[in-house]
């Protein structure tokens, strides 16, 4: 039980991640220049979607520790909402990797390729995309449950919706599917990208070279969100061989594979980009630092 009690406090600690965040997405909105800028807004898609993610997981965690259950038909509600801001944040992420392409290998066209108004279709675009797992997950589940089963009380887990092994194959499909498409948008992106600041110069190749950088961290925060679309089956095989190492590492991927990339959202841009920190640390002090850029 302790290391329950353990796991349960440390599981508690990313909440202050959330503090961090509302800061960051205040910034944003503070400032013209940002909610005018496609990669800012894509950032704070991305802030959005994590905070409610970190607050839902924490929930979800909290009934699963306490074995609290819920009607079925409630369970999916909640489920379908946090399945569908899984995906947002990988999809949001090739988004914008796709915009600093744009922004190094493509510069005379970016202010007409990444407007605000395509900002904004992007953004239906990723909501539309990463509503494609939830929309077959679910149909799934809709066209094999009974009537019957929407009132059982359940704790609320994925697994519950998981009826046939067939369902666990269409979702791994899709899973890869994901996993191989926006794997091959990053190595594209960056092969691309890695090919001009070779031959860039001056002030051009320093700029490159920090999107490039920019680029890698993205692919690494990304790598660990694609991670999590291969937990569940990672789990149900080990859940077939002892249930307490399934609790383990089910509690591993969560910690490593859905906590952690939502902790590097916060650095990339609000910590390693000099307009929106510089913005940061003045509503961080309350005004008292306002040093223009």
């Amino acid at each position: 039980m302790n290391d329950a009690n353990d796991q349960r406090i440390l599981i508690q600690s990313p909440l202050s991640l959330l503090c961090i965040n509302l800061l960051l997405i205040v910034t944003f909105f503070k400032k013209e220049f940002f909610y005018t800028t496609t990669r800012y807004i894509l950032y704070a898609v991305t802030l959005l979607s994590d905070s409610f993610i970190l607050l839902m997981s924490d929930v979800l965690f909290n009934f699963t520790f306490f074995q609290i259950t819920m009607h079925v038909w409630l369970c999916i509600i909640i489920s379908i909402v946090v399945l569908l801001y899984l995906m947002i944040t990988p999809v949001t992420l090739t988004a914008m990797t796709l915009e600093r392409y744009v922004a190094i290998c493509m510069p005379l066209r970016h202010g007409e390729l990444c407007s605000t108004r395509s900002a904004i279709n992007c953004i239906l675009i990723i909501h539309g995309l990463s509503s494609v797992p939830c929309i077959v997950v679910f149909s799934n589940f809709f066209a094999s449950a009974s009537l019957s089963f929407y009132e059982q009380h359940s704790v609320c887990s994925m697994e519950i919706f998981m009826l046939f092994r067939w369902h666990d194959h269409i979702r791994s499909a899709l899973s890869q599917l994901y996993f191989l498409i926006m794997c091959i948008t990053i190595v594209f992106s960056y092969v691309q990208i890695f090919k001009v600041a070779k031959t860039a110069s001056g002030e051009n190749k320093k700029s490159t070279w920090k999107g490039l950088r920019t680029v890698i961290l993205h692919a690494f925060q990304l790598l660990l969100c694609l991670i999590q679309l291969w937990c569940p089956f990672i789990e149900a095989a080990v859940l077939q061989i002892n249930f307490r190492l399934f609790n383990n590492v089910r509690y591993f991927n969560y910690i490593m594979f859905s906590l952690a990339p939502r902790c590097l959202s916060p650095l990339i841009y609000g910590l390693r980009d000099e307009k929106f920190f510089l913005e940061l640390k003045k509503y961080a002090l309350f005004g008292l630092y306002n040093k223009k850029y």
